[in-house]
């Protein structure tokens, strides 16, 4: 199937997904438990948006730990292309609905100097999607933010991400420029993805 025609049967088995703060809290349960989760110094959380899994709750309660919590924001870099800024996050009030009324920093913000984070800087990259395979392919909305961005992570910065059980797809439709995750967590399993070098 192409990715279209994949997306056409993800996004309904998302949305469908049962009681998602309670499996949301069980696949962010699972995440916080890992060693290279708990090695990390730096870590980006997505915010969710619509029926992704919920990961809001889990950012808000590791504001109170060591590690240093970044969140992305939709911009465009000095090209006009589509890019995600990253955010340290020290408190849930920096943030407001942006666009698609995602939680983001306020536009007049983004150029602190002490906010920026380079995408080489994260440890683990917390990765939201509309489907996954149990290789680690990966099938975003098809604006290519987060292409983007895990093109410039650190080759050692785990790819982690996270989604419903249901999400899966047997084989997700991975074209060359396409990154594999290193790790796949739904509320039933931790899938042990190709990473980068499945590329």
């Amino acid at each position: 199937m192409t990715k279209a025609e994949q997306r056409q049967m993800a996004y309904p088995a998302r949305n469908a997904q049962a009681d998602k703060d309670a499996v949301s809290a069980e696949i962010c349960r699972r995440v916080l438990e890992q060693p290279w989760y708990q090695a990390a110094r730096t870590v980006m959380w997505y915010l969710h948006c619509r029926s992704e899994v919920r990961t809001l709750p889990t950012v808000i309660a590791e504001l109170g730990c060591d590690r240093r919590i970044v969140v992305p924001y939709c911009t465009v870099d000095a090209e006009g292309r589509k890019q995600l800024g990253l955010w340290h996050l020290q408190a849930i009030d920096e943030l407001q609905p942006g666009m698609w009324n995602i939680l983001e920093p306020p536009r007049e913000r983004w150029p602190e100097p002490a906010k920026q984070v380079g995408a080489e800087e994260p440890d683990v990259v917390i990765v939201p999607g509309v489907a996954f395979d149990r290789q680690g392919g990966r099938l975003g909305n098809g604006a290519g933010y987060y292409d983007r961005l895990l093109q410039n992570v650190r080759p050692d910065t785990v790819l982690a991400a996270v989604c419903y059980e249901a999400q899966l797809l047997p084989q997700v439709a991975m074209e060359r420029h396409d990154i594999y995750m290193d790790r796949v967590i739904t509320e039933r399993a931790i899938y042990p993805g190709k990473g980068r070098a499945g590329c």
